[in-house]
């Protein structure tokens, strides 16, 4: 059901890019796909576009960002909820009812959505831009209205009011409701938390170090791209606010490594997830202290989730590192398939992980010109990393084994 959902709505959704913008169905289907899964990756020129057409790619982010099934299938009361919430890559509930799990997650997202909007306006937006940017924002989606991005307005007020939206469109829905709540001792108990709480400052400080300080002029400069494309790389989101052709390589790989890393799980944000990166650092951990301890000495395996405390089995975090094989796997051959097409390995690398992330930074590879298997690849990745590939493989696999079955019944 919830691929299926997926597949129609992506299909019906690139109606408005065929007859509006005059798209082709590849780069439409692919901008729909874009738009549901978060992603930001455009063929849409944004100079060109109707109000309307820029409207309707905010508004597709910010369905997909509170994530279509837990919305849509609410309204189906019964014990197939939690199933399908699960399905779609959301494994928590905040509370037990997904129909008012999902009134809590709507209500969030409004209270974003209008405190984003009125803080862009307040910086300097234009009202129906910071509408947009709101959106996009708290959805982690990075459409923008134009094609510079944030760079475009080059403020600090705005660069200041997009990444507190950006860092809680990536939190956990689950420790955003507790932070909501004012239960900060569960939320910084959280490893997520604790995990990007690391990473933004180590990253931010590197790329200011060894890639921002000799390009850009001024301090100023340095510091606030630094900060922001960090950020806007690990929180999955996609904006930017300067091009990253005059990047080193080192600068190449900080983003890279920070757009597998992704986001938080139970979030808008894609990636391998900050929980999983989390799980399998401290499962190195423990196994380095086990070499330490007496045979029989019994270690409890656990890391906070919410209020409780997690205890991890071996199975679970042998499921934890079985998904980020596969992902990586699917990562190389997305990257070799924009490897074949002639673009270099650092683009195909920077660009694909984009995709499969759902982050939207580029570096020029995604256009309305691509090849359409290159962006039939995109789509893919995209397609993949929103679902969190297991549900998609375990749905084909069973509709091979369901279909030939139901056609022997009718006969």
């Amino acid at each position: 059901i919830v691929v299926l959902s997926w597949l129609l709505v992506c299909l019906a959704s690139s109606w408005p890019f065929i007859m509006l913008q005059g798209l082709g169905f590849s780069q439409a289907v692919f901008e729909s796909v874009s738009g549901w899964t978060t992603t930001g990756l455009s063929v849409v020129d944004v100079t060109r576009a109707s109000h309307l057409i820029l409207i309707w790619r905010s508004i597709m982010q910010l369905a997909g960002g509170a994530g279509l099934a837990i919305i849509m299938i609410a309204a189906i009361a019964g014990p197939i909820g939690p199933g399908l919430s699960v399905a779609e890559g959301r494994s928590e509930q905040l509370v037990p009812q997904v129909r008012a799990s999902a009134k809590i997650v709507t209500t969030i997202y409004a209270g974003y959505a209008a405190i984003g909007s009125i803080a862009l306006w307040l910086a300097g937006m234009e009202p129906f831009d910071a509408l947009n940017h709101a959106f996009a924002a708290i959805s982690t989606g990075g459409f923008s209205t134009r094609p510079e991005s944030i760079g475009y307005w080059d403020s600090v007020a705005i660069e200041a009011a997009v990444i507190p939206l950006m860092i809680m469109g990536n939190l956990n829905f689950l420790t955003a409701y507790l932070l909501l709540q004012g239960r900060l001792r569960a939320v910084l108990r959280n490893g997520e938390v604790r995990l990007m709480a690391v990473l933004l400052p180590a990253f931010a400080l590197i790329c200011f170090w060894l890639v921002c300080k000799s390009l850009y002029p001024t301090f100023d400069k340095q510091a606030r791209v630094a900060i922001f494309e960090v950020a806007s790389a690990l929180t999955t989101t996609g904006f930017s606010t300067v091009s990253y052709g005059n990047w080193n390589g080192l600068g190449f790989l900080l983003l890279i490594v920070l757009m597998l890393i992704g986001g938080g799980t139970c979030s808008t944000a894609g990636g391998i997830k900050q929980y999983r990166i989390f799980v399998l650092f401290k499962s190195f951990v423990w196994d380095l202290r086990r070499a330490f301890l007496p045979r029989t000495a019994v270690v409890e395996s656990y890391v906070w989730r919410g209020e409780q405390q997690d205890f991890l089995t071996e199975a679970r975090i042998r499921k934890a590192a079985i998904f980020c094989f596969v992902y990586l796997t699917v990562y190389t051959v997305g990257t070799a398939v924009l490897a074949a097409h002639g673009y270099s390995l650092q683009e195909s690398l920077f660009e694909f992980a984009s995709a499969i992330g759902t982050i939207g930074l580029s570096v020029g590879v995604t256009a309305a010109s691509s090849p359409p298997l290159v962006l039939w690849a995109e789509s893919c990745g995209m397609f993949l990393g929103r679902l969190e590939f297991f549900v998609i493989i375990i749905s084909v696999i069973k509709i091979f084994k369901d279909v030939p079955t139901m056609l022997h019944r009718e006969r």
